[in-house]
């Protein structure tokens, strides 16, 4: 026999898989999402993005496991939208540092793991991560 070489693994996200969620806690769709999240158990990391800003790297990621360009996802019926920004048109570097300097123009919220994301709208979007 193998004596112990091989140990079964519990049938789990590890640490390396855990999915991340960029959470906004004051929004209710990101709430929802992360409610998702527990009831569902599923192993999860929490970046509260409006605290710990966004760096150039973290969003070019989120943007390349989403498959989208900066502008689509950037919440257009915020206010500083409407007001400053629409209508103009921005390079996509352009974008990357509007939204990392006003990250209330993230759309929320974004589950993102090892390889893909999804904006958690409605919650159940989710399974395809899993």
């Amino acid at each position: 026999m193998f004596h112990g070489q091989f140990k079964a693994q519990p049938n789990k996200m590890t640490a390396s898989s855990a999915l991340t969620i960029y959470h906004n806690p004051r929004c209710r769709k990101s709430r929802e999402a992360l409610k998702y999240l527990v009831d569902n158990k599923i192993e999860n990391r929490v970046v509260d993005y409006m605290k710990a800003k966004l760096t150039n790297r973290q969003l070019k990621e989120i943007l390349l496991k989403l498959n989208k360009k900066a502008f689509q996802i950037v919440r257009t019926q915020e206010i500083i939208y409407k007001k400053e920004l629409k209508g103009r048109k921005f390079e996509e570097e352009e974008w990357l540092k509007i939204i990392i300097s006003e990250p209330k123009l993230l759309i929320r919220p974004i589950v993102i793991s090892k390889h893909k994301a999804v904006i958690a709208i409605p919650p159940e979007n989710i399974k395809v991560l899993l």
